[in-house]
């Protein structure tokens, strides 16, 4: 045990590091943006003084070192600074007050996660199903079509799948309304219908991958002796690929839901601008064409710390289920 525990301290270690590095991209690559927010927002009325003036006041003056440290002890105490664009400007001369980051990221990082997880919950269960059906009907007409349709679907940009459902579920069949306006105050069964296209459009695009996965784990441990030993005891095939050949098939499950999940967060900026989802991808665009800096490097680094976050979840979950590290020779 003491060895899957020095294992998993390694790899969390590893993962604070990947986050440092990755941060240092981030803050760099949004400070190349073209385009200066203090031109942007004072228009035709821009003069050298009035911009110095603003570029001070919010602190773009300082070097980049300088910024980047200050961003990074924020991050660190939680404080993500206040957004750009929130701020009261007057008479040209800085801006005050507005909202922080990390208020106006909250809600659209929750409406993120719910959309995730309504699509968690559908792809999911869906993928390894098929996949589990794909295994045991190898090479059938089943098994075909499965791996047809799911290549379709991965191999379709994510704007061209939404436009399909919305042209067949809101516009000939209005099933679901094509835009997802949520917002406070909702019911639950009103979030949910609105949510679902965009949570339909996610599943076609993440479902391949799992189910694929769950199909290659499964046959490769059909070969394997005790289940070559299961068969011969006249168990059936269903209860031997659920009982005997999926439990030892989990780790590289696991791994590919989890590199899924972590799409979920950080892949949704298309669909979430397709249909107008009040998310954090929305919310990202929307930033990016105000170079609201703040608001960018904010979403990009939550962006990044789901991601790797995910990713070690599922080292961890495949260390554990790995009996060989668990109880060493």
């Amino acid at each position: 045990m003491q060895n899957v525990l020095k294992i998993i301290l390694q790899r969390l270690a590893l993962g604070l590091l990947t986050l440092l590095v990755v941060s240092i991209v981030i803050f760099i690559a949004v400070n190349l943006l073209p385009g200066d927010f203090a031109e942007l927002i004072l228009g035709q009325a821009a003069t050298p003084e009035s911009v110095a003036s603003i570029r001070r006041d919010l602190g773009l003056d300082q070097s980049m070192v300088t910024r980047y440290f200050s961003w990074l002890g924020g991050m660190v105490t939680g404080d993500l600074g206040t957004s750009f664009a929130q701020l009261n400007f007057q008479t040209n001369l800085g801006g005050t007050g507005g909202k922080t980051v990390a208020e106006q990221i909250a809600p659209r990082f929750a409406n993120t996660m719910f959309l995730a997880s309504v699509t968690a919950m559908i792809a999911v269960p869906l993928a390894v199903t098929l996949g589990i059906l794909a295994a045991l009907y190898r090479n059938t007409v089943f098994d075909r079509v499965a791996n047809i349709a799911t290549l379709s679907s991965i191999s379709s940009p994510e704007f061209f799948m939404a436009y399909i459902l919305i042209l067949f579920l809101a516009v000939l069949n209005p099933i679901f309304p094509s835009l997802s306006n949520i917002y406070e105050g909702m019911t639950f069964g009103e979030k949910l219908e609105k949510t679902m296209l965009p949570a339909l459009t996610l599943t076609l695009v993440v479902t391949a991958h799992m189910m694929r996965m769950t199909r290659a784990a499964i046959i490769s441990l059909l070969a394997s002796p005790y289940i070559e030993m299961a068969r011969l005891k006249g168990i059936s095939p269903m209860r031997v690929i659920v009982k005997h050949a999926l439990p030892n098939a989990l780790a590289p499950i696991i791994n590919v839901i989890a590199l899924n999940l972590a799409y979920l967060i950080t892949g949704v900026v298309v669909v979430e601008v397709v249909f107008v989802y009040p998310g954090i991808g929305q919310l990202f665009v929307d930033s990016v064409k105000i170079r609201d800096i703040p608001v960018v490097q904010a979403c990009c680094l939550i962006f990044a710390a789901a991601y790797i976050l995910l990713n070690l979840m599922a080292d961890i979950l495949s260390i554990l289920s790995n009996p060989r590290l668990r109880h060493p020779k």
